[in-house]
């Protein structure tokens, strides 16, 4: 039966993409690294990783070994933290991933009033973009998701949805946007990966335009850009709203906008929900626009 050590070992490996990193951030040499993959590798009898240049990557058995054991150190993780709260009568903890545009403008201000509700309850926050986001929630690593719509085949079921639309805007002031200028616009875009990114370029084939396009890594940064002049981009519209409402940004009509891409409350399908997490959910339907799926 394999250890925890060597899971843990085997997950940094698989991350790091080498066992000379894997040892830096374990703090532990590298033939120690070497020999917990060696004894994992026996016990499991089949090829876990393969050479890639410097470093190594996952064979297919190493890929089902990886999910696997990312789940095992996951709930093992949760349990230590529930033990010690059932214990010590501490708080409940909550982990929540959500990709960047909800996090910045739709979490803090249900965060703050959940915790002024609920303060025994400890929150832990991870924003992301849409991939990874559906990865830490896959593996377990967070409880709740707030995103966009989920992958089609995903093993996760919506709790809740809350109304999201999605508005072209460009700086107030610089003129009449028809469509013909919006494809020679140049077009801000979050990095690949992110969900914004992948509407916006599905929106664009919609118009039927290929406009420049300039690839930005936050959307604070693509909303400031779109102030200064820099391009167009394609934002939610609680983004923008006090924008618009300053004369900084304004919203540009297109035949395919708004587009309704409502917030989803996402947990894993096998896995029962956790009490803060369940009180999480209550308070968004209760006080937060959301309804339940």
């Amino acid at each position: 039966m394999p250890s925890l050590h060597q899971l843990r070992t085997f997950v940094t490996v698989a991350s790091c993409g080498s066992v000379r990193a894997a040892a830096e951030r374990l703090i532990v040499s590298q033939p120690a690294v070497s020999a917990a993959l060696g004894t994992l590798q026996r016990e499991v009898g089949a090829p876990l990783f393969e050479r890639d240049g410097r470093g190594v990557r996952l064979t297919e058995p190493g890929k089902t070994m990886e999910r696997y054991s990312r789940r095992i150190l996951a709930l093992i993780d949760e349990g230590m933290r529930e033990a010690r709260t059932a214990a010590e009568a501490l708080a409940a903890h909550l982990r929540i991933a959500a990709v960047t545009t909800a996090a910045e403008h739709l979490l803090p201000e249900l965060l703050r009033g959940f915790r002024v509700q609920f303060a025994s309850i400890e929150v832990e926050l991870e924003v992301a973009n849409r991939s990874h986001v559906w990865d830490l929630l896959a593996n377990w690593e967070v409880e709740l998701a707030l995103a966009g719509r989920p992958p089609q085949g995903a093993a996760f079921r919506t709790l809740a949805t809350r109304p999201n639309e999605l508005v072209v805007v460009a700086r107030a002031g610089d003129g009449k946007h028809d469509l013909q200028g919006l494809g020679r616009e140049t077009w801000l875009l979050r990095e690949a990966g992110s969900g914004t990114r992948f509407t916006t370029e599905e929106f664009l084939e919609t118009l039927g335009i290929a406009p420049p396009r300039l690839t930005i890594g936050s959307n604070g940064a693509i909303r400031e850009g779109a102030r200064c002049g820099l391009g167009v981009a394609l934002l939610a519209r609680d983004a923008i709203t006090r924008d618009v409402a300053d004369g900084r940004l304004e919203i540009v009509a297109t035949p395919a906008t708004p587009l309704l891409r409502p917030w989803h409350v996402l947990a894993s399908s096998d896995r029962e929900l956790s009490p803060g997490a369940a009180r999480f959910v209550d308070y968004l339907c209760d006080t937060g626009d959301f309804a339940r799926a």
